[in-house]
């Protein structure tokens, strides 16, 4: 029996490409598959992890950038795994932001380690 995390790997690689084969019929996502993958995937998701003050569409259009690393206009898979994890990096902070907490904030999206240095 495959553990959730399997199930949650196996599932990201089985969108991804449900989502890059569609047009035109390569192993990319444009930006169009992309904000398609994640509106019809994620909804409920991304709603908890948008920035106050940021529409959905912005925000994903901000992941594109961030994800894009080559700046080609397009995802390729590694870089749609830099998307998944920068959205449950924004998943985990909000999930320790409570009234009158400190919050859990890692930044800019830079620093992911708690409280250990990172050279990029």
């Amino acid at each position: 029996m495959k553990t959730d995390l399997e199930l949650a790997l196996e599932c990201a690689i089985n969108i991804y490409h449900q989502y890059a084969i569609r047009n035109p019929m390569d192993d990319y996502l444009s930006r169009n598959e992309f904000s398609m993958l994640l509106k019809e995937n994620a909804k409920p998701f991304l709603s908890d992890t948008v920035p106050p003050n940021v529409s959905i569409d912005e925000y994903i259009k901000q992941l594109f950038a961030k994800s894009d690393s080559n700046h080609d206009g397009r995802l390729k898979f590694t870089e749609f795994l830099t998307t998944l994890s920068l959205v449950a990096i924004d998943a985990h902070n909000r999930s320790h932001k409570q009234p009158g907490d400190h919050g859990h904030d890692h930044g800019d999206g830079h620093s992911h380690g708690h409280g250990h240095s990172q050279h990029h």
